[in-house]
């Protein structure tokens, strides 16, 4: 039945039968115009581009296929037709003679807009060709794969074949181009999209009107040809308005939640010294032990100045300095230089001596000076003060004492006060560090011997999911661990904004243009290497506790210390976007930049909807942008200006350099390296001329000169 369907478009008196013969170069998109045609095939830009296979579409598709032939019958002005499409190959050696025949009524002739070589060869080998095969056969020309004018070329290089020759903007042909080929040779022009299903019917529509006008001065007598029009003209394709670019926020650092792991075995800016077993002391940082552990947070929170002397001393306590003495030791160092760091003293109680015959210990205080300049009389005059300290036996089963006194640095061996906790005995250095490291990273090895006497000492610390950790090791179900640490995680990130809020255990203040705001040298060395170089490396910065950073405000710099401690960006309504970027760069955080600059660009977008003008926002964050490095909020912004068409004129019109300015420096320019070639040529050919008229002033035959 399908063969008789097929045979009946032939018998019918009133539908005219059009061949039309698609020829054109290999690869310019033939194939895929007549199947977007016959079998209505879509198709997206990247599996177009991907490979390339030189086909040919089958013309006995309309005996096999019925919806092929129902959808080569169409009604163009009145006139019902049967398209039957040709392809061909598009190499130049091939014979299609076979493929034009004696029957052919159109020639749709193809070049891609994307190769110019397509369009140079419709001149010089396919018009020809038709001409000598058709003679009397319309022509219509046809620019295909008109999306790649608007399309980014650098994405479609990328998605070809690996060998492929890559599209150069340059390459890509205007529609003048085209026309100016089409009116040269006498025949239409259309240019076609497959992808944006664009001039497909325009195309084959007006081919089968050129057929049929063709046919009418064969076939006068048919009446139903006499409404037929000639090709009509193609509307421009007005391409779609391009999204917004997408601002990409990159994975944070990956190495953020080793660096605390680093700071426990590198002390860098420790203030306490957790002493075992009366001789193995352990640096660590307050901030992370207390946002970690309760008991420690309140051990540190804890007042020491409420013991007197006699109680300090019977608990085994000896000579510190103060924070004032440590102020006074400051001021000395800044007059005499880093060549004479004052060092203080610290007496410890030694009870390891005991009386002969009695058995018992008697306490005495051994000293130990630094290699600095020890200055006896600095605590005269009754400046000379008790340590703090208190007695922790009663408090906590962790504890024996905590106290404050002037210690050395581990790294930097200059005097600073720092807090001395002694532990209990019982507590081992080796499980004692694997539960440091959980306090500090919320991880606990697998592989840990020593898995009860971590959890005796969880125990002690009352630091219960530790313990918990412990147990799922010990019943092989250690991959439930991974929800206890990020509960950690939470819970720490909640306290350390509680610190960050109240100035809780602060050891620096960042001086800034609208006031001060507290901060944590320890957190701020493990989130950032901008803070790690200035806190950690021979900058004055390092040992001091006021850092001044000029140009930025309390607003700003408080979401910097939020996304270094949590890794969260937050917002308030005094918060500047670009003044935050612009801090974000300059203390190399590209992560946070790219977090402003999406919060930036949801803002504008937002009031772009209520409709509240954003044009004079876009063109300062443009400039900002685009010199502090936030590259994506700088093309959001050119996208905004190029698809606002209004503002668009008014910046071409108020530019400046306005557009003549340019032209006219151009020719200037041009015109001055001429000149300035003239002027080389017209100087090297002067000496010649200056001897030739000194030797003629010389010679023997011109007179002599008078003399007065």
């Amino acid at each position: 039945s399908q063969l008789m369907d097929s045979d009946m478009d032939y018998e019918r008196p009133n539908v005219e039968t059009i061949k039309c013969v698609v020829v054109g170069d290999n690869a310019v998109g033939k194939t895929r115009l007549i199947c977007a045609r016959a079998c209505n095939a879509t198709l997206t830009q990247y599996q177009l581009l991907a490979t390339h296979v030189p086909t040919v579409w089958a013309i006995d598709q309309y005996r096999v296929c019925q919806e092929v032939l129902e959808r080569s019958r169409d009604v163009v002005d009145d006139v019902s037709v049967s398209l039957r499409l040709w392809d061909t190959f598009g190499d130049h050696h091939k014979d299609r003679r076979f493929a034009y025949g004696r029957e052919s009524d159109v020639v749709v002739l193809c070049f891609s807009i994307a190769n110019p070589n397509s369009l140079h060869h419709v001149k010089t080998m396919w018009y020809p060709e038709i001409k000598h095969f058709c003679p009397r056969a319309p022509v219509i020309l046809v620019g295909c794969q008109l999306d790649l004018r608007y399309a980014d070329l650098e994405a479609v290089n990328r998605a070809r074949r690996p060998l492929a020759r890559p599209i150069k903007p340059n390459e890509i042909l205007p529609p003048e181009k085209g026309r100016e080929v089409a009116k040269e040779l006498g025949i239409p022009y259309y240019e076609t999209s497959v992808v944006a299903q664009f001039g497909i019917k325009d195309v084959f529509d007006n081919a089968i009107r050129a057929a049929l006008i063709s046919r009418r001065h064969l076939q006068f007598w048919k009446s139903h040809l006499r409404n037929v029009q000639r090709p009509l003209l193609q509307a421009p394709f007005l391409p779609p308005n391009p999204p917004p670019p997408i601002i990409i926020v990159p994975d944070p650092p990956s190495n953020n939640e080793e660096r605390p792991a680093h700071l426990l075995e590198d002390p860098l800016c420790a203030d306490v010294i957790l002493v075992l077993q009366e001789k193995i002391k352990i640096y660590a940082h307050k901030i992370y032990l207390s946002t970690s552990s309760s008991k420690f947070y309140d051990l540190f929170l804890m007042d020491l100045s409420e013991e007197d002397q006699q109680s300090a001393m019977g608990h085994g306590f000896g000579v510190a300095v103060t924070a004032a003495a440590e102020r006074m030791l400051h001021q000395e160092e800044r007059h005499h230089g880093r060549d004479f760091l004052l060092r203080a003293a610290s007496f410890d109680i030694c009870e390891s001596t005991e009386e002969a015959g009695s058995g018992q210990r008697k306490p005495c205080l051994r000293a130990s000076t630094s290699d600095g300049i020890l200055r006896g009389n600095r605590y005269e005059n009754g400046e000379r003060e008790l340590r703090r300290g208190r007695d922790l036996s009663s408090w906590s089963r962790a504890f024996t004492s905590i106290q404050e006194e002037m210690a050395e640095d581990p790294l930097t061996y200059k005097s600073k006060l720092m807090v001395v906790v002694k532990m209990d005995a019982s507590i081992q250095p080796g499980p004692f560090r694997a539960v440091l490291k959980y306090l500090y990273t919320g991880e606990l090895d697998e592989n840990e011997r020593d898995l009860m006497h971590i959890a005796h000492i969880a125990e002690l610390l009352e630091v219960f999911d530790l313990r918990m950790m412990v147990a799922n090791i010990l019943n092989n179900e250690a991959f439930m661990n991974q929800e206890i640490t990020k509960a950690f995680h939470v819970r720490r990130t909640n306290r350390v904004k509680e610190c960050l809020a109240k100035g809780t255990f602060s050891d620096v203040t960042f001086v800034l243009d609208d006031g001060a705001i507290s901060a944590h040298k320890p957190l701020l060395i493990s989130s950032c290497d901008w803070m790690a170089a200035m806190f950690g490396g021979p900058f004055v910065e390092s040992s001091t506790n006021e850092v001044a950073l000029p140009y930025t405000s309390k607003s700003c710099m408080r979401a910097v210390l939020e996304y270094l401690y949590t890794g969260q960006f937050s917002s308030s309504p005094d918060l500047d976007d670009m003044k935050l970027i612009i801090l974000a760069n300059r203390l190399c955080l590209p992560h946070l930049v790219a977090l402003t600059e999406q919060y930036t660009v949801t803002g504008l977008m937002e009031a772009a909807q209520m409709m509240v003008d954003i044009d004079g926002d876009v063109l300062v964050f443009l400039e900002l942008a685009q010199f502090h490095c936030a590259y994506q909020l700088a093309d959001w912004c050119l996208h905004h200006i190029c698809t606002n068409y209004k503002n668009q004129e008014y910046f071409e019109k108020h530019r400046w350099p306005p557009v003549w300015y340019l032209k006219e420096e151009d020719h200037y320019q041009r015109a001055k390296k001429e000149r300035e070639k003239e002027d080389y040529l017209h100087l090297k050919r002067q000496p010649k001329r200056r001897w030739l008229f000194w030797n003629a002033s010389s010679s023997p035959s011109s007179p002599p000169s008078s003399s007065a």
